[in-house]
């Protein structure tokens, strides 16, 4: 075990590689508990009658349909053809802005805004992917990573694994030192670009902020080689770069307003053992309306303090953020900003549409969820006030 870390430092946190994907896809068409959870939902009555028949089945779809794949690429060119018929059947539209001022042969490391545990980043490699560039290493929470299935198939998705559950100081610190390297390793080394969240968890009430603990983190691993080197070289060297995603809906909205409602109301909220798998689901298949994707400018070396690179990321998700018919409706509906509400391009189709949704909202949670579509307004005004 020593020798492999020796030689792949990062062989528990990373991606999975080519050589790897066949024997991943075999343990995976074995796996009971996917079995089950595929069977659960494609199959509900044949598996509660006849479950060994169902597994059966679900583990001969899992092998027709990975057949013949043997690399990452292979992989991912399966998932494109789903990213696509989703995108047809629950988005009205993709638009993607500012990808044509980024070399399309240099790493990135984008961080972006987080409304979606999987959609965000999916959009992202979709944009990317129709560009005819190479997709992101995805960094995905360990919080989300509680069944051995749901691990291998994010690390067959190019994803990353960011530790939350390390426990005490010494651990988390060693875990952060780790992936700052890797990430470091990814951009610099392997020239392969990654997508990380600008905090951590969804901002459930629609107000996007970067966490500077995130940038303290990235900039670890060149600091420790370099004692000298100062915060912006760090930075300047990870070719930071904004992304703002807004969906015009989000599938997820009552689950949140849900979420922050009894953390207001009771003081606290716990998670169903599926929830956030249902999420994902939810997001995937859930209408969208239309979605707007916009890649901000490199940040420069011109940054001193985690803090500053933080604002100037926040500038670039706010001045990128597009503001749908929904933002609108939703702060007036409120009330409580009338000269903020802009009904310009409000047309009776989107009324209509809003006031369809807001009536499936229950009414104890309608203000929390009219603030997640509400606050993108205000924020989006104030920073370009303050521009």
């Amino acid at each position: 075990m020593h020798d492999r870390h020796d030689a792949d430092p990062w062989a528990d946190i990373r991606p999975y590689d080519d050589a790897e994907v066949a024997e991943v896809l075999a343990r995976l068409a074995k796996d009971p508990e996917l079995l089950d959870a595929l069977t659960r939902y494609r199959l509900p009555r044949l598996a509660k009658v006849m479950p060994r028949l169902s597994r059966a089945i679900a583990s001969m779809a899992i092998r027709r349909e990975v057949r013949g794949v043997t690399t990452v690429r292979g992989f991912q060119d399966r998932i494109a053809s789903y990213m696509q018929r989703m995108l047809r059947q629950s988005t009205r539209d993709f638009r993607v802005d500012g990808l044509e001022r980024l070399a399309p042969d240099t790493a990135y490391l984008f961080i972006g805004n987080h409304r979606d545990i999987s959609l965000d980043p999916a959009f992202v490699n979709y944009a990317l992917y129709l560009a005819g560039r190479d997709t992101v290493r995805i960094a995905i929470g360990d919080n989300l990573l509680k069944k051995p299935y749901v691990t291998d198939l994010m690390r067959l998705n190019k994803s990353f694994i960011v530790p939350r559950s390390a426990r005490g100081k010494r651990a988390m610190l060693a875990a952060y030192q780790q992936l700052s390297a890797y990430i470091r390793h990814s951009i610099t080394a392997d020239n392969h670009s990654i997508w990380m969240a600008q905090r951590e968890g969804r901002a459930k009430d629609g107000i996007d902020r970067t966490d500077p603990a995130i940038i303290k983190m990235m900039t670890m691993a060149r600091r420790a080689e370099d004692r000298r080197a100062g915060l912006g070289e760090a930075i300047a060297e990870l070719r930071l770069v904004p992304v703002s995603i807004s969906y015009e809906y989000d599938p997820c909205d009552i689950q949140k307003a849900r979420e922050l409602y009894e953390l207001d109301t009771r003081g606290n909220y716990e998670k169903s053992e599926f929830e956030d798998i249902r999420s994902i689901v939810a997001g995937i298949t859930g209408d969208k309306g239309r979605v707007h994707l916009r890649f901000g400018t490199p940040l420069s070396a011109d940054f001193d303090t985690p803090e500053a690179v933080a604002a100037e990321i926040d500038r670039q998700v706010l001045a990128g953020y597009h503001l749908f018919p929904s933002h609108h409706l939703a702060l007036e509906a409120l009330g409580d900003a009338p000269e903020l509400v802009d009904l310009s391009e409000v047309t009776d189709a989107d009324r209509a549409r809003f006031q369809a949704r807001l009536a499936e909202v229950p009414a104890e949670l309608r203000d929390w969820w009219l603030a997640q579509y509400a606050n993108p307004v205000r924020n989006v005004r104030k920073a370009r006030c303050e521009v």
